[in-house]
């Protein structure tokens, strides 16, 4: 870059939007992060950023993060949260981000709206793509995809600079979202649930990251969709002995009839979700059994260089060394 930008990435205190700052610091980028109130924030408080804090449904906290900017990456997203109703994630995925978008235009900067692959839901015939159909599977991807829709309309009704990617499976140090499976596998207790040869497919959050930035700067990019995903996918079942592998046990063989567990997800919620309390099982984390998760990458790697760094081997080892680490595992 010859001109140093300046980039709003919301989110920032979270993991992925950790990275994200930490690569566009590296790539000469002046940051500005926007973090909520209740945010840990004391990475952010060690790197050379500017902190502004506020909320995505306040119009108003969003102008002011977006003041002077030359690009905003919109990566904040009100995640799976039980204890939280329906029309929270609207206010947050939806209308938090026709406050982004409405900020971008006062202010003349690009917008790189961070959906999901997950908008696709069970991809029918892998590997998917960016126009396979959608098959959202629950509220949080109900939103994402509504999220999209509303940047690419707001694109074509204003000509605002947008573009969307959807990455699939982020994970990497810093995450724990992966742990327990980890734990399960190191101690011989993993249960392989259903055939074990759906789809699974990864990326580490450094790829991710860099994936983000190219389509961001890409002059080609505005009002077009990208798949951000790594560059193999493989059977839940060969990730499960990757993982083994990787911790010097023995690959999991124990397998049991996946439906049952399935049935247990969808009584949990019906008795959990009502009283906002967490349920101990949901059917969208028993999705990993049954639904195939692969998509293809060859957009982005053709359009925007994409050229993902890190095998799913790589990346596991690196995930488990942290937690190591960290005396998680």
């Amino acid at each position: 870059m010859n001109d140093k930008k300046t980039a709003l990435v919301t989110g920032a205190s979270g993991f992925t939007g950790g990275y994200m700052v930490d690569h566009l610091l590296e790539h000469g980028y002046s940051v500005r992060a926007f973090v909520r109130p209740t945010s840990n924030i004391d990475d952010l408080k060690k790197k050379n950023v500017d902190i502004v804090m506020g909320f995505l449904e306040s119009p108003e906290s969003v102008y002011k993060a977006a003041e002077g900017v030359d690009i905003i990456y919109h990566i904040a997203a009100l995640y799976r949260e039980a204890n939280r109703p329906d029309w929270a994630y609207y206010e947050v995925n939806v209308k938090g981000t026709e406050n982004i978008l409405k900020a971008a235009l006062k202010n003349n900067a690009k917008v790189l709206h961070c959906s999901t692959a997950g908008v696709h839901g069970h991809v029918e015939h892998p590997p998917g793509h960016e126009n396979s159909p959608f098959n959202p599977g629950d509220i949080y991807q109900q939103t994402k995809l509504k999220g999209e829709q509303t940047a690419l309309a707001f694109h074509k009704e204003t000509g605002l600079p947008v573009t969307i990617v959807r990455p699939i499976g982020i994970y990497g140090p810093g995450d724990t979202r992966m742990l327990k499976m980890y734990k399960l596998v190191k101690n011989r207790k993993f249960i392989m649930f259903g055939s074990g040869r759906v789809y699974y497919h990864l990326t580490f959050v450094t790829d991710v990251v860099e994936g983000f930035r190219l389509a961001a700067e890409s002059e080609k990019s505005n009002g077009e969709i990208y798949i951000i995903g790594g560059r193999e996918y493989t059977t839940l079942s060969e990730f499960a002995a990757t993982i083994a592998e990787v911790l010097s046990v023995p690959r999991p063989k124990l397998r049991l009839p996946v439906w049952p567990l399935y049935g247990v997800g969808w009584m949990c919620e019906k008795v959990c979700i009502p009283l906002r309390i967490q349920p101990p099982i949901f059917r969208r984390r028993v999705d990993i059994f049954v639904k195939d998760r692969a998509f293809d990458i060859s957009k982005a790697q053709t359009e925007l260089g994409f050229n993902p760094h890190i095998s799913m081997k790589e990346g596991i080892r690196r995930t488990a060394e942290w937690y190591r680490q960290k005396d998680l595992l």
